[in-house]
């Protein structure tokens, strides 16, 4: 029998995670649409608090609707320790962060609404046991929820392609993390007049220029290396794991059956 693609959100958590992307879309991309400064670090707790209240809130709709149950929390808490404990021995350091090859998996696995949630609540469990509290964290919840949710969406595929297409996506989505963590600090951070500075009143095009060469200057060392570590990781270890976490799902009935294709890779 054919597995569903992953769990489904229901209408509400789409409405939901619909929304909360939307205004962190803006919260990310304002220098880009307004031409003064904008947010301050001083929103950083109010973002915070939003973020953590919708992953609870859609964990609470998928609840009510159906579509997970306790059984889903419980796989959710403990892939969040799992990933919690992915970021203890190195959390950013020079890019090497390996959490994302499980978000990444456990996105194509459960869907795209799980790996929302997923990296939301491994990113602020991760950063409440490493001491990494600040402003940069709703935004970094936001980013990661991003990358699991990705992962939800991507179309159906089985044996090495799927492997290599999950590879493929998490070196991807491992660059764009970086850049979405730059658009938070980069107003504020790139002061004066330089080439890769923030410039209040200037147009769209000229941000986006200095934007572009401040991301490029900056945040490639860590970038590559986590894009690499990741990629890398899902290739060596992808299907066995994805095997794994398909196997407990099905345990859990929180998917159907995985189909053969899913189980064992045609030659």
């Amino acid at each position: 029998m054919s597995r569903p693609a992953a769990l489904m959100l229901s209408l509400p958590g789409r409405i939901l995670v619909g929304a909360v992307s939307g205004v962190g879309a803006l919260a990310l991309l304002w220098p880009f649409l307004v031409a003064s400064h904008g947010p301050k670090d001083g929103a950083a707790p109010v973002v915070l608090m939003v973020l953590t209240a919708v992953v609870v809130a859609l964990c609470a709709v998928e609840l009510t609707s159906g579509t997970m149950d306790a059984r889903g929390i419980a796989v959710l808490g403990i892939l969040a320790a799992c990933g919690t404990a992915l970021r203890i021995p190195s959390p950013g350091v020079a890019g090497i962060e390996p959490v994302f090859f499980l978000l990444v998996l456990a996105g194509r696995v459960f869907g795209p609404g799980f790996g929302f949630a997923l990296g939301g609540v491994t990113l602020l469990t991760s950063a409440l046991v490493t001491g990494g509290v600040g402003p940069w964290l709703p935004f970094q919840m936001l980013a990661a929820g991003w990358v699991g949710m990705g992962a939800g969406l991507l179309p159906r595929a089985s044996g090495r392609r799927e492997v290599g297409m999950l590879a493929a996506y998490a070196a991807v989505a491992c660059v764009a993390y970086g850049t979405v963590m730059n658009l938070w600090f980069w107003p504020t951070v790139a002061g004066g007049a330089t080439s890769i500075s923030y410039v209040a009143g200037a147009g769209p095009m000229e941000n986006l220029v200095h934007f572009v060469a401040f991301d490029l200057a900056t945040s490639l060392g860590f970038d590559l290396p986590r894009a690499v570590v990741n990629g890398v990781l899902i290739v060596v270890v992808g299907r066995p794991i994805l095997l794994a976490l398909r196997r407990s799902a099905t345990r859990t009935r929180l998917v159907g059956p995985p189909s053969t294709s899913e189980v064992v890779e045609a030659p």
